[in-house]
């Protein structure tokens, strides 16, 4: 016996009798508990007041786990009850991913289903397409979807052969989950969202999209395989979500003294003058390392003429240019230890005499590592 929940989502309670026990596993004779699959998770609830922890599809039917094993026996007659909580968040994240899909068709080229699945508390929809879902386009994607919820559209199924579904270039596929599945079945299920989406699907849904409630758009990352995953949220994870949005968002407005709208371009104009002080930071540093460096005085060594000493406020990387700059007719090579964070010496030479050498006898006097050419080393 298969699951009657797609077609009746609204069924939560009823009565039927059990067709085989094994354990804690049962059979029923009918069944409106929504078994794990195409991404959507198995219904809860209770039979016969016990807690249903699990319910799968299997060769045999649609197997009900129970959390301890029933006192029934075949033939039986059970009370049944679907968690109506549970059952109403999954119709909703369904169908919120259904909206949200036809919102990628109308954003994205070429979109295809790649994978689905909800979780507790946030929903994800992979998508394929030949356009990059960039942030704009995925805040698009939300907005579209969030007027379709508003519109509410009617939402409705039917059955047709798979031969049928697959002519229709309108239909959506989930090659992880639905196409798969449906490979050798006499019939496919198609839920239409009018006038916005259709594709083939198995899993409970709600009549309108105005059910739905709110869509929040969370985040997007890549799960590989050449596709896109977009997480999303409905109802009070969409709603808080939202929310911390718009603080954040106020909080940045205020601290940039603009309006909300306004952040971006706050923050073009930030970024923009934080380049040009870093510009400026580099200039002046790079003139105050040349102060320090003209007031090192010159040492005679192995018969070449040194510049040699300590600079503050100066990394490797700093003084690589600006020490080669000395050597030249008059220096031979430049010898700098650094006393601002870790300790280094870097030495610049004209090629004469070999600057990784000087490096190898600093290390092997007091330690360290270091190493480098015959022209710089550090």
């Amino acid at each position: 016996m298969q699951t009657l929940a797609p077609d009746n989502p609204e069924t939560l309670s009823f009565d039927t009798e059990v067709a085989a026990v094994d354990g804690r596993e049962l059979l029923l004779h009918e069944t409106y508990f929504y078994p794990e699959g195409g991404g959507q998770p198995a219904d809860r609830g209770v039979i016969d007041d016990v807690d249903v922890v699990d319910v799968q599809k299997s060769p045999d039917g649609v197997v009900h786990t129970l959390a301890e094993a029933p006192d029934l026996e075949k033939g039986e007659t059970v009370h049944c009850v679907v968690d109506a909580t549970f059952r109403t968040y999954c119709k909703r994240a369904h169908t919120a991913s259904h909206v949200l899909f036809g919102a990628g068709r109308r954003v994205l080229d070429d979109v295809g289903y790649a994978g689905f699945d909800i979780g507790e508390e946030t929903v994800r929809v992979d998508f394929t397409a030949d356009t990059e879902i960039t942030d704009a386009r995925m805040v698009e994607m939300e907005r579209l979807a969030n007027r379709a919820v508003w519109d509410s559209l009617p939402v409705s199924w039917e059955y047709q052969s798979p031969e049928t579904a697959r002519e229709r270039e309108e239909v959506a596929f989930n090659t992880k989950t639905e196409e798969g599945a449906m490979a050798d079945a006499d019939e496919v299920r198609i839920v239409t969202v009018e006038g916005w989406d259709v594709a083939a699907c198995g899993g409970t849904h709600v009549s309108n999209t105005q059910e739905i409630g709110p869509i929040h758009v969370l985040n997007r990352s890549n799960p590989g395989e050449g596709a896109t995953r977009v997480e999303f949220a409905v109802g009070p994870k969409a709603i808080d979500g939202a929310a911390e949005l718009h603080d954040a968002a106020r909080e940045a407005a205020t601290d940039l003294d603009v309006a909300p709208p306004d952040i971006p371009g706050a923050v073009d104009r930030l970024t923009s003058e934080r380049d040009e002080l870093r510009e400026e930071v580099a200039d002046l540093k790079s003139e105050l390392l040349s102060y320090r460096l003209d007031d090192l005085d010159p040492v005679e060594r192995d018969g070449g003429r040194w510049l040699v000493g300590a600079v503050e406020g100066a990394t490797p990387n700093d003084l690589q240019g600006e020490l080669e700059q000395y050597v030249g007719e008059e220096i031979d090579g430049v010898a700098v230890a650094g006393t601002s964070g870790e300790t280094f010496v870097v030495v610049a030479t004209d090629g004469d005499s070999d600057a990784n050498a000087v490096v190898q006898d600093v290390t092997d006097e007091f330690g360290g590592g270091g190493g480098g050419s015959p022209t710089f080393a550090q």
